[in-house]
Formats: C-alpha cells, structure tokens, sequence
C-alpha cells in the first residue's frame, strides 16, 4: 500500500465509483454553511485529501483534514466538524498559524473493511500533520453504531463501552486502537436543513405532520416544522485527540 495525494491524478470512475458506494446518508449533503466552506477547503488543504492505493493502483481508502489554530483545551474545540471547517478557512484568510490537524471523515472500499485500512488512513494522516509540524491531532468522529440509539444523548452513547474496556461504537474503537482518547461530545457537530420534500425524498418516508422523527441512518432526531416547510436535522459527534 502506498499514500498519494487525491490531486494527484485522475483516477478511474469505477474505482472511485467503488469506493464511496457506502458511507453516508444523501442528508449529509444539506449542511449550508458547509457548502459555503467546502470550496476553499478543497483549493487550499488539498495537500490533506490523500488516498491509499494497493498494489493494483486502486484506491482502497481515502482521508482527509483541515489545519486549525487551538490551543488545547476542550472548552475552546470548535463545535463540530462544520465549525472546523469555518475555522480552518478563517485562519487561513487571516493568517493565523496552525497548530493542530482536523481528521474530517476516510472512508473505505466496503469489500475491504474490516482489513485495517481505515486505520492505515488515520495513520497517513497523522504523518502529514508531524511532517507540517503541527504537534496536535484531533477528529470530530461520526460514531457509526449511534443510527442505532437516535433517541440516546451522545453524551450518554460515547461511554458505553464493551467488556474489554473498548468503545462500543466500532469506528470509536478505530480512533482508541490508535491511541486516541474521548475530548468531548459535539452534539451539534452539523446542522442539515431542507424542505419537507427534500427530506421525504432523503429518507423514503412520509411527515404528515410537525414534530420529531426519527430517520434511517439518522444520528438523532429529525425535527419538521410543516407550516415552515422545513426539516432541521443536527448530527452528533464525539471529539477525540489523536496527539
């Protein structure tokens, strides 16, 4: 296996068609100040999107980050994934020095799950932010297992843990197997909005009336508000630090 940068070539469509044929919910795409964000993110850290590619030349996983000033204490994390993003870009229309890397999200080829990969990800990563000299390493971490409990606080789910001591939450357990440790919850790590279409059409299900419904895939609640037309959805993480 080999690390190259995501920008470093074309690759083929049915690789990467491969590749990101899990993960995500298509509610994942509605965060707005996201979508504000993602454009310079992707033009100024490209040097911290990065795949993993076998011996075949196929990418078989695929990571990336933002850089980000902070100073160490819980208290001051940004909120979320989101707000690291608005962070990251600021501090570079700013000026400010980084000193700590995001690891925002690496997924892996399904058929090869379970194989460590992910992990060598997260490893390639924390490679190029020691070769930055950024002496920090932080992920708000999607906890997969938590589409399971949507009616359970974060809080409360980034504690449950198996008897061995570990996380209960398998991708928790990627990040400990690396030495990483809980920070905090972040329980408002994203904010997804849409109209009651949209989300009807996100989730195959129908919101005849306001209130809370709980999604497929769905970290927590949806909240509908019909005589606003709209759906507001918030998705926990869990802070964890690498370094």
């Amino acid at each position: 296996m080999r690390i190259e940068r995501t920008d470093s070539r074309t690759w083929q469509d049915e690789h990467l068609k491969e590749l990101f044929s899990e993960g995500f919910p298509e509610f994942i795409t509605a965060d707005r100040l996201v979508k504000e964000y993602i454009g310079r993110v992707g033009e100024w850290f490209a040097d911290l999107n990065l795949m993993l590619v076998d011996d075949r030349d196929v990418p078989v996983a695929s990571g990336w980050g933002v850089p980000i000033r902070w100073d160490g204490l819980p208290e001051s994390l940004p909120a979320g994934y989101t707000q690291a993003l608005v962070h990251a870009v600021e501090g570079r229309e700013q000026d400010a020095e980084p000193n700590t890397l995001v690891i925002c999200g690496a997924i892996v080829t399904p058929s090869l799950k379970g194989r460590g990969l992910a992990g060598e990800t997260l490893k390639a990563l924390r490679q190029a932010a020691a070769e930055a000299g950024w002496d920090r390493v932080i992920a708000p971490v999607r906890p997969t297992m938590k589409a399971r409990y949507p009616l359970t606080p974060v809080e409360k789910f980034m504690r449950w843990s198996r008897e061995d001591g570990m996380a209960l939450d398998p991708w928790i357990r990627t990040h400990q197997r690396l030495g990483a440790t809980i920070l905090s919850a972040a329980p408002a790590s994203q904010t997804m909005t849409g109209t009651v279409a949209e989300w009807e059409r996100w989730t195959g299900m129908s919101f005849p009336e306001s209130g809370d419904y709980v999604i497929p895939e769905g970290l927590s609640l949806l909240r509908i508000n019909r005589s606003a037309d709209e759906g507001v959805y918030q998705e926990p993480n869990v802070w964890m630090r690498h370094s």
